[in-house]
């Protein structure tokens, strides 16, 4: 845990930055609306819960997420994947997308 931030009281808040569990699925498929608003991308977004729960935490996951909260508030996101390089004959590591909510900015998250 990073302490990063001051909340209104002026106590120090800790940014916590955890793997998902499919109890966050809702939250990632919100933040990832989020983001694709942001890019005003938001007609393209197909993504369901289901699909994300499978892809995410069922039997064979093709991606992960870890959740970034400040607080008692859910900050942001970022989802990824492992890859493997031919060439290196070693393994990787693809970020996919990188998100954080408009109001945690600037504040270290």
């Amino acid at each position: 845990m990073i302490p990063r931030s001051l909340n209104e009281l002026g106590s120090l808040m800790t940014i916590r930055i955890k793997p998902a569990t499919p109890a966050d699925v809702p939250i990632i498929l919100q933040l990832i609306r989020e983001l694709v608003e942001f890019e005003r991308l938001l007609h393209e977004v197909q993504a369901t819960e289901e699909q994300l729960r499978e892809q995410l935490f069922g039997a064979r996951p093709s991606a992960e997420v870890v959740m970034a909260r400040l607080g008692d508030e859910v900050a942001g996101f970022a989802l990824f994947f492992h890859n493997f390089s031919t060439f290196l004959a070693k393994p990787g590591i693809y970020l996919e997308d990188l998100y954080v909510r408009q109001k945690f900015r600037g504040q270290g998250c």
